[in-house]
């Protein structure tokens, strides 16, 4: 049962660029909460997630994402979206997608099992990497699995 999650062109924010990883995460964590998805606390557990085991999965992207423990701090399930064209380093490896998760219960889950499926395909992350707009992007994640 797929839960429709509306994505909001201001969870997307295009051509960024990061000197670190943990920027990157930041950033991502930072839309989180400015649009009420998260508590603040919520971004230093996703620096922690990061820590304990990379959160980068192949293809250019990153998906953070808190610790079970920071359950709590999420308020609603969403996305934020970042590109950035020139790649920003997680350990040997570049992201040129940051997609922070934020999910309410096991929502997170379904949110990340949906986004991995996209991204296993190199030419959906190209398009998303190349997209010139937020609703190209939104377009691209938002296809029913």
């Amino acid at each position: 049962m797929a839960t429709a999650m509306k994505l909001e062109k201001e969870m997307v924010l295009l051509n960024q660029q990061f000197n670190t990883d943990e920027e990157a995460i930041e950033a991502a964590g930072t839309l989180l909460v400015d649009h009420g998805y998260v508590r603040p606390n919520y971004i230093e557990s996703m620096k922690t997630r990061h820590r304990l085991s990379t959160v980068y999965i192949g293809n250019h992207v990153a998906i953070p994402h808190g610790t079970e423990e920071s359950k709590e701090e999420v308020l609603k399930t969403g996305l934020s979206i970042l590109q950035v064209p020139n790649g920003v380093s997680f350990g040997t490896e570049q992201a040129k997608l940051i997609i922070g998760i934020a999910g309410i219960g096991d929502e997170h889950l379904e949110l990340l099992s949906h986004i991995a499926i996209i991204c296993s395909d190199e030419e959906n992350v190209e398009q998303l990497v190349k997209a010139q707009t937020a609703e190209d992007i939104i377009q691209l994640l938002s296809v029913e699995v």
